[in-house]
């Protein structure tokens, strides 16, 4: 049994089974539907995952415009949605 371990197809086992990853927190999102925060943590998780994915893929590919994309989207990428969150609970303060 030949297992093939060339560093471009352990890098597509690795962006695999960060998909897989990404349903775990859309799998939270829908199991708690009333509560707002488990929800917004829930797509806070699932958007950290994806930059990070999209900064593999761009090791992957060897282009680093791709991880500029991934890097810009992992540090600002949650602040607005951040803020919202703020802002509803300060909402629910009242």
């Amino acid at each position: 049994m030949n297992i093939d371990l060339s560093p471009s197809s352990v890098l597509n086992f690795v962006v695999g089974a960060m998909v897989i990853s990404l349903l775990i927190p859309l799998y939270q999102a829908w199991k708690f539907n009333n509560d707002i925060w488990e929800i917004m943590l829930a797509f806070s998780s699932f958007a950290a995952k994806s930059a990070v994915m999209i900064l593999v893929i761009a090791v992957l590919r060897d282009d680093w415009m791709i991880g500029v994309v991934g890097v810009i989207i992992l540090s600002v990428g949650n602040a607005g949605f951040m803020l919202l969150a703020h802002i509803l609970r300060r909402i629910g303060e009242l």
